[in-house]
């Protein structure tokens, strides 16, 4: 996939035509367990954000994961490369080091090529395509390190997919249902205009910042339903299926492992 994305616009154009000129009868058995994740090891971290719906801000007050107030700008951190999980594989469980893991669908941008000092009228032209995560968080670590990226690092904690739709698939990407469920049971429900940063003001903002490659994803933050904030918290357990689900791109479900 990241060998696509290289090839920018005229491989993607090229790839199109290919597939339109196949016979008609042509297709792929994808079983779910054997659908890797679309980028296995994008060239950098995950670039996540915190608190980008305001329900979801207005949660997490008085927690110990604390934002008091709207954010003024994106709050921005990272997952280590090596979290990426397939669609449907097991998120690994170690109680050892965390018994606190929790949800949060996400919509996900994948850079399509080169952003540097890009303007909000011209972000959405450098992406790629759309897919979900699920931002998979171990909140005791959060809480005694005082910060986000060992918390959001252990192995097989973003779970990706189930495909990439291009950007052009995409009418308005401000229009997306998300949701989530835990063994069939809804706990988030939203869409994505209620993004305190839409996806364009995301990019330009990080790449005023920093330079955005090509594969780069881009985790937009998580709407209100995670686990910790509910009375009592909830958290997934051995045996649990978490299920994140995106409108016009599709759903990743992972059970939870031993």
């Amino acid at each position: 996939m990241l060998s696509l994305i290289n090839a920018g616009p005229r491989g993607l154009n090229q790839l199109t035509e290919w597939a339109h000129g196949a016979p008609e009868h042509a297709s792929v058995d994808l079983e779910p367990q054997n659908l890797q994740a679309p980028i296995l090891r994008p060239p950098r971290n995950i670039i996540c954000l915190g608190w980008n719906y305001s329900e979801h801000v207005k949660e997490t007050q008085g927690k110990a994961l604390i934002q008091k107030d709207l954010p003024k700008y994106p709050i921005v951190f990272t997952k280590d490369v090596s979290t990426v999980n397939g669609p449907y594989d097991s998120i690994p469980y170690d109680a050892e080091v965390s018994e606190k893991i929790d949800w949060e669908a996400e919509l996900a941008v994948v850079i399509g090529r080169t952003a540097y000092k890009v303007n909000k009228e011209q972000a959405l032209d450098y992406v790629f395509g759309y897919t979900v995560v699920n931002d998979i968080s171990a909140r005791d670590l959060q809480k005694r390190h005082g910060q986000f990226f060992l918390g959001k690092s252990l192995p097989g904690s973003c779970p990706m997919g189930p495909c990439i739709v291009t950007a052009a698939a995409i009418n308005d990407v401000q229009a997306l249902a998300i949701k989530s469920r835990v063994n069939g049971v809804i706990k988030q429900n939203d869409t994505t205009a209620n993004q305190i940063f839409d996806v364009a003001t995301v990019i330009s903002v990080i790449s005023n910042i920093m330079v955005l490659e090509p594969g780069t994803v881009i985790a937009t933050g998580t709407p209100s339903g995670v686990g910790y904030v509910r009375k009592p918290p909830e958290y997934l357990r051995p045996g649990d299926v978490v299920e994140c689900e995106i409108g016009n791109i599709g759903s990743i479900q992972n059970p939870i492992g031993d």
